[in-house]
This record gives structure tokens, sequence and C-alpha cells, in this order.
């Protein structure tokens, strides 16, 4: 599965936010199931109405609401967060397209997909006409070659997963073995055959893992070792791309401006450029107000009511395939052996300490105060757009402060020298660490709430360093496993395969949390197995994993979130539909010449 880190949620490019305190007294308890049922009563149109004709060219200005630069990795093999994602949308197309159950189609635009569960095999074709944006065109190649680089073994990136390594000879490849992947046919230039292990479930769906549902353009990065290949130019300065638009001009951190891929195999773009800008959250709205941009990604949701109701705008919205979580740091990571490696000592290792903190804070009253109702409690690691696969019985963790003071006690976690606060269960005093992002206005009211939260109940919990964590900074250090961060605040976008393992299994890189169990390992090899293919099975088997991990609470869900994005009333053509027939960035044009 292609999973992001949330600093923001993509919306067509499927890879992981927030008072107060909440004024609620010791004993309050909120019986909300935290299913995020409500946020599902809450619609918003998903395609634009402007039913006008759209004008031969046009200047399209989009912004970017964040107050951190981009990284500016543009490549699908490399890009870690969603904010990159979003600064190479444009350029960015996929050969696969997915259908209302988020599942492949068999024709896309630009390939076909034979899937052959009987032979364990599927095959993809790429359309004539396909072409990269230096006007080459796409071949077999190059639908191989991102396998070859995410299964290196210089790979530096975190794609490589246990469901890549249900491709044959992957496992060999990737430990240095076998000079290529023999499970991946060239059966002729546009045509390549996949040969699995067995066939998973995941292999169905549109998320990328096991099937890569994008190319790389291998000619662009010949001479190009793999380790060098996330900082070299064809990633960072001049991308090589198959989408309506291409890369022109990059301003680092900043603004990217986008002309014609005049090589599109597809409708001729509309639009003359398009300037994709960095916008910090303070300035947003007033943005909006002076109708500055087309289109707004991104705007920060708790301040909603601010902007909702701008003339000149369309509200485009759904529910996203994304979530908030507390995470706890239980190991590290060996890069050696490719794998999560769990210390049974580490601080936070007692499951009783994890659950406590979980019953300490109430979420809905964060969604409620500071996001309009735009955010929901989570129940969850699988979100509510999987349908049936998300256990909304669950229970979860919603505030019960007296459960989190007897969790605490009963584990012996407490407070021996009558200062508030509890010492571990050695006796010793216990400071818990953690990291949160600076990724919003409110960041800061909500990390101080969990920590006035957490007290209440007898917890020492100080900000990492005694301070929010730049974005990209706080990722850096959670993949270091910096011992300064016990526990933390972050986000997935979960992307279209609802499998778990790519965030969550042992040889995971994205398992920040550094967990792992026999019985973790084993659920997730269950529901990744080709007994999970049955609908009914699928579904007993992922409920059964979602109750493990709501009881080992290694990652406690806490917000199922809308994306939304404002967009002017003069856009044509334009939806964030997740299913389409056309990328929705080559249908795109302006009815007029001004906002």
């Amino acid at each position: 599965m292609k999973k992001k880190i949330m600093g923001m949620v993509s919306l067509f490019s499927i890879f992981a936010l927030a008072a107060c305190g909440s004024g609620n007294s010791d004993n309050s308890k909120n019986n909300d199931s935290g299913s995020g049922d409500k946020a599902a009563e809450t619609s918003f149109e998903m395609a634009t109405k402007n039913d006008k004709k759209a004008i031969d060219g046009g200047t399209l200005e989009v912004a970017v609401v964040s107050d951190t630069d981009f990284t500016g990795i543009f490549n699908s093999a490399f890009s870690q967060i969603t904010l990159d994602t979003y600064f190479s949308e444009p350029a960015e197309e996929t050969l696969v397209t997915v259908d209302k159950d988020l599942k492949i189609k068999e024709d896309n635009p630009a390939s076909t997909v034979k899937m052959d569960p009987d032979n364990k095999t599927v095959t993809m074709t790429v359309k004539d006409g396909v072409k990269w944006s230096d006007g080459k065109d796409v071949t077999a190649d190059d639908m191989i070659f991102p396998y070859e680089v995410i299964g290196h073994k210089d790979y530096n990136g975190v794609r490589y997963s246990d469901a890549l390594q249900q491709i044959e000879g992957m496992t060999e490849y990737h430990e240095g073995k076998a000079d290529s992947i023999s499970g991946i046919e060239k059966v002729n230039e546009k045509e390549i055959k996949i040969k699995f292990k067995k066939f998973l479930p995941s292999i169905l769906q549109g998320g990328n893992d096991p099937i890569l549902g994008y190319a790389m353009a291998k000619h662009a990065f010949e001479g190009i070792a793999v380790k060098d290949m996330e900082g070299s130019d064809p990633v960072r300065k001049n991308p090589v791309t198959m989408g309506p638009y291409k890369f022109n001009k990059i301003v680092a951190g900043q603004s990217v401006e986008f002309v014609p891929n005049e090589y599109y195999y597809g409708e001729k773009p509309k639009l003359d450029k398009v300037v994709m800008t960095k916008v910090g959250t303070a300035a947003a709205a007033e943005a909006m107000k002076s109708k500055k941009y087309d289109m707004f990604i991104e705007m920060p949701t708790n301040t909603y009511d601010s902007w909702k109701d701008n003339k000149g705008y369309q509200m485009l919205g759904q529910l996203d395939n994304a979530y908030d979580y507390i995470g706890f740091k239980m190991g590290k990571w060996d890069a050696d052996k490719g794998k999560v490696v769990m210390d049974q000592n580490a601080k936070m290792a007692d499951k009783n300490l994890r659950q406590a903190m979980g019953y300490a804070l109430d979420n809905k009253i964060i969604g409620e105060r500071f996001y309009a109702g735009l955010r929901t409690p989570a129940n969850s690691l699988i979100v509510p757009p999987f349908g049936e696969l998300h256990d909304k019985d669950l229970k979860g963790y919603t505030q019960d402060v007296d459960k989190a003071k007897k969790l605490l006690d009963d584990a012996g976690y407490k407070d021996t020298d009558g200062d508030g606060l509890r010492e571990d269960k050695d006796g010793k005093k216990l400071t818990i660490n953690f990291a949160f992002r600076d990724n919003s206005g409110v960041a800061k009211s909500i990390a101080d709430y969990y920590i006035q939260s957490w007290k209440k109940v007898g917890l020492d919990v100080k900000l990492t360093g005694g301070r929010l964590m730049e974005v990209n900074s706080f990722y850096d250090k959670l993949g270091a496993d910096d011992p300064e961060i016990d526990v933390y605040q972050a986000g997935w976008s979960t992307g279209f395969d609802p499998n778990p393992s790519g965030l969550y299994g042992t040889v995971a890189q994205f398992n920040f949390t550094r967990f792992e169990s026999e019985e973790n390992t084993k659920l997730l090899e269950e529901m990744s197995s080709e007994e999970a293919l049955d609908p009914t099975k699928q579904v007993e088997l992922y409920k059964e994993w979602q109750e493990y991990a709501s009881d080992q609470a290694f990652a406690i869900p806490t917000m199922y979130m809308y994306t939304l994005r404002p967009v002017s009333d003069r856009v044509v053509d334009f939806t964030i539909e997740r299913q389409y027939d056309a990328y929705p960035w080559a249908t795109i044009g302006v009815s007029s010449e001004e906002r």
C-alpha cells in the first residue's frame, strides 16, 4: 500500500494535527463510540458545478496551505509526506485507477490490467501513445523499474514491504542474491507479467502495493546508483512525468510552476499554466477573501467558520482515507535485518500505561471545538471509507479518567512521593517525552490539552525538546528512533488498500512504534492471505486484528477527518472523486480570465 505520512492528506496519489483543557472533571466520561459515523452524516459536493465552457488557456493559481516547506521529493518511490505529493499532482499521473470499491480497474486511461488469481499473475499493459514528458514512450522497462529500485538492497526509502515480498524472486533480489526479480517478466515492450507466491487481497486494491500503479522513467536515472536516487535531479529538479502537465519551475520549498505536457496521451490540457504556491495558515483565509487563488488545498479546518461562506468559491470535500493517532515508541529499526526490533523493557512497553493514556483523552471535544465537527473521534486503525472492513462497533478509546487511573494503579504506576505525579513500577521518577508536530495554528493548544489530560491521571508528560517540532524534523527524528521520543502524535493517509501491514508489520519501516509480536504478525499474515479473498472471511479477519490492535494500544487512533478543497466558481471539469474516467488534472479548466 502506498501510505503517506500525513502532514496533509493527498486526494489523488494514494502512503500519514490538532486546546486548552477540556474542562472535564476527573470523573467525566464520554460514551460516544467514536466510530466516525457522525462524520459520515456531513456531505459536500465532490465535483465542480460550473457548466460553462472552459476558455482556451489561462493560469490556475493553487494555494497549498502549510506552515512547513515541502521537501521537494517528486517521485512516488521516494516521497514520504503528502505535502510533496500535492506539489506534484498536475504532473504525476498513475497507470491504474480504481472502482467504487477502491479496487484496480481492468481498463484504465493509460493501461489495462488483467488479474489471474488461478495462476497467481497480474498482467499490465501500457496503452499506445502514452509518453513521458520528454517525448519518450512509457515502456515495460519503465513499469518494471520501480520494483527494481524499491526492492534493491541499496534503496534507502520506505516503500519496501511485506506485500512486495510476495512477488516471486523479490526477497532474493532484495538480499542481493539475484540480479533481477524472477517473478517479473517483460512480455514485450509494452507489457509485463508479475507472478506471485500467493494471490493476496492487496493485489486487487489500488493502493500501490504490491501492484505499483506507477512507472518510473528508467532512462532519466541512467548512471545514477539507487543509493543516490532520492537526492538526484530526476527526483528533485527536473522530474520526467506522464501527467497532463510537466514541471517548469521549482522554487525550493515554496512553489512549483507547471506547463502543459505536449506529449500527453489524453485530451490536450486546457490551461496555459498551473502555479502551486505554499501559503501559511495565518494568511490563507485572507487570501481566499481576496480571491487570490483558484483552489485551496488543506485549508485549516480549525478556522472553517471564518472562511466557509466566502463568495466566489464552491466547497468540495469528502471523508478522507486518513487518521491521526498517538503512537508509542517501543524499539528500534534494525537496518541490517530490515525489521523492527521491539524492546520489552522500553518505557512504553506496558500496554496498561498505553491504554491509560488513551482513556485520559477526550478527542470528541477537540473535533467540535477546534475543527467545527470536521474531525470526529476515531475508534479504529481501519478507516470508515473501507466500508465493512471498518469495525464501527469497536469501542476504541473514549475518555474515562477513572478507568485510566485504575489501569495505572493496577500496573504499579503509583505516586510514592506525594507530588501528584506517578513514579514508574520501580518507584523511580517517570517522565514521558511527547513529540508533537508544529503543523497547524492549534497544534500547541492540542498538545497542551493532551499533556494536561495526562497530568490529571498522574502522568508527567513533557514536549520533546520543550516545544513543538518542525514537521520534517519530527519525521526525521521519528524514523531515526530518537531516544528523546517516548510518545508522539502523527497521522496517516492510508491510500486505497485497507491492509495495515505496511504500517504495523515487522518489516515495515513505517512502523514507527516498533511494536512487534507473534500474534500481530500472525493476524497480519492472515489478513494478507488467500483466505482473505473471501469477502466474509476478510471482514472477520479485519475485525479480529482491529480488536487486537485496540487492546495492545501500540497506536491509538484519535481523529478521522474531512478533507476540503475550496474551488473558485470559474473552475470547470474538476473532481476529487476517488473514481474517475479521466485524470482530474487533465480535464480542469477555467471559464473566464478573472476570478
